[in-house]
């Protein structure tokens, strides 16, 4: 897989992902934010704490690292798979 269809599945995941119930087309700066991070991070944990980050920072709302942890694991699930590790 490529980088570009990683990128469209992080994209769709995290339009799913929905933490503040705004709708799907509501976080494209955030999502491409996550995108970068995506790039340069492989742990789970590094990469819940940049996601938690780059959204409370745009919307001012705490969330949980566990809601976080999740999207994370899913993320690099589709970057490994991308990169054939998996």
């Amino acid at each position: 897989m490529q980088t570009i269809e990683m990128n469209k599945k992080a994209i769709t995941l995290l339009e799913e992902w929905d933490p503040f119930n705004a709708g799907r087309k509501a976080y494209e700066l955030e999502i491409a934010n996550v995108l970068v991070e995506l790039e340069v991070l492989d742990h789970p944990t590094d990469l819940a704490k940049r996601i938690r980050d780059i959204y409370e920072h745009s919307y001012a709302i705490w969330i949980p690292i566990e809601k976080c942890m999740q999207i994370s694991y899913k993320l690099l699930a589709v970057k490994y798979e991308a990169k054939y590790i998996v």
